[in-house]
């Protein structure tokens, strides 16, 4: 069944070459001509494998496309030829398919195509959406040791609210009506936790949560934050061209976003010194959320007062610690169990300065 696929793949590059576009018409003509030259035919069975095979390799993305296409996956990780891996409700496994080396650059390159992203020596590293919302991340040789490393991030289909949270047992109720409250009023929150934590999940349900006449804007080095709100703007960054020009860093969009008459101001996640950008933003009074890496709630806080330090040696501790006990309202750690189960495990008040930087538990 290969030999046919590779002599299909042939074919209908050719008619689209001819036709200058790919058709779904292409591959039809193309396998009726390709199984009506069999001597023996094939089984209606066969002819239906035949026809999704093909039209994951010429028109998908090939053997990654019904892992994709699975909706009990949450991420897909390739590390080389023969290992595959993909997390299903938090736990991971490997799976018994191969891709080669030619073929997942191949895959890689289609799925960068509608990114306008690039992916070369000078620039070995690449994150990106694809057009189901999910992110790619990809890292080549001779940054990896020999083989390219893929992460494929998928994201629910259906958006998760506040109820759906309550349901899964992600969040109680009374932290659901807890929260649902403080973003009334304008609370200013993070949202932190380990990989894998659910913190876009919990990020994206408290969004929808907010009144439809907020007017969001949202920042982020990728798409992944997904919101209904009619009034939403959704900013990503750029990388550099080939020359080095043209990137758009976080940190620049952030004070982009400040011109754009924002209600809501939401960062994706704060890794490095746009953390001070984000605080300056906060601390003008426009509400706003972001989400962070860390293990705890208190951990998240120390974290956030040290980010900012990497936007020069102008910035201290002394002005960026009260900053965020002035600025920052509540603390929303999401936590993965053994077990694979998501949730909200602690949510913390972020008290007022008094010479540290303190939080206390909310008891909801």
């Amino acid at each position: 069944m290969s030999l046919i696929l590779e002599k299909l793949s042939l074919a209908v590059r050719d008619e689209a070459i001819a036709k200058n576009r790919v058709e779904a018409r292409s591959l039809d003509n193309a396998l009726d001509s390709e199984i009506e030259s069999l001597q023996d035919g094939l089984p209606l069975s066969d002819e239906l494998e035949l026809r999704r095979l093909a039209e994951n390799k010429l028109f998908g993305f090939g053997k990654l496309q019904p892992l994709l296409d699975d909706p009990t996956i949450e991420e897909i990780w390739v590390n080389g030829p023969d290992s595959i891996f993909v997390a299903k409700a938090g736990i991971s496994m490997r799976l018994n398919i191969s891709i080669t080396s030619n073929e997942l650059s191949i895959l890689i390159e289609r799925m960068l195509r509608v990114s306008g992203r690039r992916l070369d020596r000078s620039s070995p590293f690449v994150d990106a959406s694809l057009p189901d919302g999910s992110r790619l991340h990809v890292v080549i040789p001779d940054i990896t040791r020999s083989h390219w490393s893929v992460n494929i991030r998928k994201f629910p289909s259906a958006l998760l609210t506040m109820d759906d949270l309550v349901s899964s047992g992600s969040l109680t109720r009374k932290q659901s009506r807890f929260l649902g409250s403080a973003l009334a009023d304008g609370a200013n929150v993070l949202v932190s936790g380990a990989t894998q934590a659910g913190k876009t999940t919990i990020l994206c349900a408290l969004l929808n949560s907010l009144d439809a006449k907020e007017r969001i804007v949202t920042v982020e080095e990728t798409f992944e934050i997904r919101a209904t709100n009619p009034d939403w703007v959704a900013l990503q960054t750029r990388q550099p061209n080939l020359e080095g020009f043209g990137e758009v860093t976080l940190r620049r969009l952030i004070k982009e976003a400040l011109r754009m008459r924002p209600s809501r101001l939401v960062v994706g996640e704060v890794r490095e010194a746009e953390a001070l950008d984000l605080l300056i933003a906060l601390n003008s009074g426009l509400p706003g959320l972001c989400t962070i890496h860390a293990n705890s709630a208190q951990d998240a806080l120390l974290k956030l007062s040290t980010l900012p330090l990497l936007a020069g040696q102008n910035i201290s501790a002394d002005f960026i610690q009260p900053t965020i006990a002035a600025c920052i309202d509540l603390v929303v750690h999401c936590q993965l169990d053994s077990s694979g189960r998501r949730g909200v495990a602690e949510i913390r008040r972020v008290l007022p300065f008094n010479g540290e930087l303190l939080s206390e538990t909310v008891s909801c």
